[in-house]
């Protein structure tokens, strides 16, 4: 299975809150916005550089998507679908799968308590 990659212009979205999540991306080159929804206006909360995953958290825990993410200018993306990672995590020891669960849910427990 190739991978497929994701190429990206200024202002167009990877993800929008409240989707459905089957994939993760490692953002291969260029820079995302993080935006959440405030007075029904869009306010960049944070950034996502090349070297980042983004996605994550809907990938693993299968919550809808927490914010919405768009390209600051080109970008590319890896793309990582939630089959083949899947294989990958089920050959992993019980406690590194505790872990990751572990991190989610006190990630998404932060998240819900930050206000913008």
């Amino acid at each position: 299975m190739s991978n497929e990659v994701l190429e990206l212009k200024a202002g167009e979205y990877v993800m929008r809150d409240g989707e459905e999540s089957t994939q993760m991306y490692y953002l291969q080159s260029g820079s995302l916005a993080v935006y959440k929804l405030k007075g029904g206006a869009e306010q960049q909360i944070g950034t996502i550089y090349s070297g980042e995953l983004v996605g994550e958290m809907s990938f693993l825990d299968k919550q809808p998507r927490s914010a919405s993410v768009k390209a600051i200018g080109e970008c590319k993306l890896l793309v990582i679908p939630h089959d083949k990672f899947e294989k990958y995590f089920q050959d992993q020891p019980a406690w590194y799968k505790a872990l990751i669960n572990t991190l989610l849910e006190r990630l998404r427990k932060a998240n819900t308590r930050i206000r913008i």
